[in-house]
């Protein structure tokens, strides 16, 4: 998946963790956060999942973003 897009994670992660998830931007959404932004290719993709996984965070969902 490339382009515009929206990973959700369980929890509340602080804004200051932007430039670790490469400049994604970061909202909250009830108990959980939105990191969306533009991805530019798959591999930039598995790095932001990878930092959630070795991050210990739920993942709830990867979804394209409506522009």
């Amino acid at each position: 998946m490339k382009g515009k897009t929206n990973i959700k994670v369980q929890g509340h992660l602080d804004k200051n963790w932007k430039d670790w998830f490469e400049g994604m931007e970061i909202s909250y959404e009830a108990d959980s956060t939105i990191l969306s932004g533009n991805l530019k290719d798959q591999a930039q993709m598995h790095g932001i999942l990878n930092r959630i996984r070795n991050l210990n965070l739920n993942l709830i969902s990867v979804n394209p973003a409506e522009d």
